[in-house]
């Protein structure tokens, strides 16, 4: 699966915009299928500024988008693929519905893959006539600039589907991560949102502010861990310090199976964050495009420390 291959992308938004370029970059033919016409308009201009964000001249991004054709019509363009990437919104039921009208008119032989945050990919594929062709990507996000690509299989999902995806992300640059057990969140997101549970709590319950939460990550563990995980770094102090740090600590932490009413409450009262001038913390558009210009930049200078 190394080989070039025909790609196919359903959605032209966030996620979907950024898998396309990916495999269009690494010399892929690529397909963009969206149901809203003006999206796939704009797919041209969010490719080309995405390639800009990551420093790439002009002569590989005529090149990247040459390789990128959008398709309005859904059974035009899975057709002829052979890995079809579904990076539809995080609704159950329209990704369902989506497939099942995919596996209508695709090459027995297509991959299909999902590009879901946490839902569960069997809830997903559960109803396809083939479902042993089938597994999930969780890409995060952006796509284009975070290494990380999870491979999720289901209770049927054949082993060569598996190492074919696997082989295929890590052609174009990608590190791939095999989850063998479909569990909610999969493995990136369950142990980020274990953290974010406590961070929310901590800031609940007064301990501190949503910054100083922010400033203890941001200047401690977190500086280590693109180069050492939580498990590595277990090892590295000694699994007898670990046990007797759990002893005294894990009965402490927020334990409860629901969100926290403080985060529920900032969201019924329309602080949704960036996006609403207020969150946990307040935002000007200023300050939030800064972050975001942080990020970006952040990544890219990462990437050049770590290859």
């Amino acid at each position: 699966m190394s080989d070039l291959r025909k790609i196919t992308v359903l959605g032209a938004g966030l996620m979907g915009h950024g898998i396309a370029l990916t495999f269009a970059r690494s010399g892929h033919q690529v397909t963009v299928y969206d149901a809203f016409a003006n999206s796939l308009e704009a797919l041209r201009t969010r490719v080309e500024n995405s390639l800009t964000a990551l420093g790439v001249g002009g002569a590989e991004i005529d090149a990247t988008l040459n390789r990128i054709r959008t398709e309005p019509d859904l059974a035009e363009c899975v057709r002829r693929a052979d890995v079809i990437f579904e990076a539809a919104p995080e609704k159950p039921d329209l990704k369902r519905a989506l497939f099942a009208e995919v596996e209508k008119h695709a090459s027995v032989d297509a991959i299909l893959a999902s590009n879901t945050s946490v839902i569960p990919i069997t809830t997903i594929m559960s109803d396809l006539r083939d479902p042993w062709r089938a597994l999930g990507t969780h890409w995060w996000n952006p796509p284009h600039m975070i290494p990380l690509v999870e491979v999720i299989r289901t209770e049927w999902t054949a082993d060569s589907i598996m190492g074919s995806m696997v082989d295929l992300l890590t052609s174009v640059g990608k590190t791939p991560v095999r989850v063998e057990k479909d569990v909610a969140g999969f493995i990136g997101n369950r142990l980020q949102h274990a953290m974010w549970r406590e961070a929310i709590s901590l800031v609940e319950n007064g301990v501190c502010s949503a910054a100083d939460v922010d400033t203890v990550v941001n200047a401690s563990f977190g500086r280590r861990l693109s180069v050492l995980g939580p498990m590595a770094n277990a090892d590295l102090v000694g699994t007898d310090l670990t046990l007797d740090i759990h002893e005294n600590v894990l009965a402490d932490l927020d334990n409860r199976p629901n969100p926290s009413p403080y985060l529920r409450d900032l969201v019924e009262a329309g602080k949704l964050g960036m996006n609403s001038g207020e969150g946990f913390q307040s935002w000007t558009p200023e300050e939030a495009e800064a972050i975001r210009q942080r990020v970006a930049i952040h990544l890219r200078r990462l990437e050049t420390i770590l290859s």
